[in-house]
Parts: structure tokens; C-alpha cells; sequence
């Protein structure tokens, strides 16, 4: 099973951050992705730049509205995430409590749709689209 680790970090963390030896960061976050990598069970992880660089396009009106970053008012970024493979959603959950993050910070652990999940569709067009997709980016 591969399940997404989205990091969320508060403002107040994002600041905390800045104000930690980025060395120190960027080590404790190396030692994580080794770890995961050793175990064979990293997929994929990314830290994203920040917010003042992005947009949000909103699709509360007929036409969607895109607002340049950084967001308004926001309790929480989304500022990285890890894929993982493994056998069960509390193995997801264990290698999201060693996450190097502090306070402000919260990983929020989802699994992520296989095609299985769409069986009672699998005659739909999209669907049989998706699992040679799949296959043809080596992600089945």
C-alpha cells in the first residue's frame, strides 16, 4: 500500500524553522529519507518552496480565480510531502512519528488510491486508461 505523508506546518513553526541552523535541517531530514530509503520504502518526498512563490486558483466561481501567494490568512502550509510503500496504514503511521518536525508541525497520513480501489469501474474507459498509464510510468 503507498500512503502520502503531507506535512503542515503553522506559522509559527515556518518561523521556528528559520531560526534553526539549516545544516541542522537539512541533516536530520537526510537522515529520515536514509532511513526510509534503507527500508525500501520511500517512493517519493519533496519540500516545497515558499508560499509567496505559489498561486491558488480557486474554483468557488463560474471561472476559476487565481490569487498570486502568499495565501490570506492561513493557519497551516502544506510545505513538503513523502510517498511511502508499506504493508499497513500503522506502518505508515510509525514512520510518520519519526519525522524530524517540532512543534507547529503535523503530518497528515493517507493512503493513496490504487486502481483496485475502482473495480466496480473497471470497465469505464479512464479507468482501464489509468492502469496503462500506470504501467507505462512503472507506478502499478
Amino acid at each position: 500500500m503507498r500512503y502520502m505523508l503531507v506535512m503542515r506546518d503553522s506559522e509559527e513553526a515556518v518561523q521556528a524553522a528559520k531560526e534553526q541552523d539549516f545544516e541542522q535541517v537539512i541533516n536530520a531530514m537526510g537522515a529520515y529519507n536514509e532511513a526510509m530509503i534503507k527500508a525500501g520504502v520511500l517512493l517519493a518526498g519533496e519540500g516545497l518552496a515558499d508560499p509567496a512563490e505559489g498561486v491558488v486558483v480557486d474554483f468557488d466561481a463560474e471561472e476559476p480565480v487565481v490569487t498570486d501567494g502568499p495565501y490570506g490568512e492561513t493557519r497551516e502550509l502544506f510545505n513538503g510531502f513523502w510517498i511511502i510503500q508499506v504493508s499497513s496504514r500503522e506502518e505508515a503511521v510509525e514512520w510518520a512519528r519519526r519525522a524530524p518536525l517540532g512543534p507547529g508541525s503535523t503530518l497528515e497520513v493517507r493512503r493513496v488510491q490504487e486502481v483496485e480501489d475502482f473495480a466496480d469501474y473497471a470497465d469505464n474507459e479512464y479507468i482501464r486508461k489509468e492502469a496503462e498509464w500506470r504501467r507505462q510510468l512503472g507506478t502499478e
